[in-house]
């Protein structure tokens, strides 16, 4: 399944949280992001996130929709094995956004650890 950012979501994303202006990271991680992934996971679909025909990208809006999934339950390995992400306009970006996703699904583990010891 294809989700073209630019097309549902906007041509032109904002920032990391909704408290900081429209089509925020959040915003789209938790209505678009999500519940499509949900869908490709029950069809034992790939996702494919095509990023290209927007005005680009910041690091805060990549982080908390990707790295966000992680924090919001996801594993970041399957994330990685079943989201597609493509870019002609931004040839980095796909591999900035597995690094947010590795980065966050590393940061999950070690706050995991630490319970684990405090208890």
């Amino acid at each position: 399944m294809l989700l073209k950012v630019s097309k549902v979501f906007s041509d032109c994303p904002g920032g990391r949280y909704e408290s900081q202006g429209p089509y925020s990271g959040e915003e789209f991680r938790n209505n678009y992001l999500i519940p499509t992934y949900d869908i490709c996971r029950e069809r034992q679909e790939k996702l494919i996130v095509d990023l290209d025909g927007g005005y680009g990208y910041g690091c805060g809006f990549i982080e908390e929709s990707f790295g966000g999934m992680v924090r919001c339950g996801y594993s970041g390995k399957e994330l990685l094995k079943n989201i597609e992400y493509i870019s002609e306009d931004e040839i980095g970006l796909p591999d900035k956004i597995r690094n947010y996703i590795k980065e966050a699904d590393k940061n999950k583990k070690q706050v995991q650890k630490r319970k684990r010891w405090f208890k």
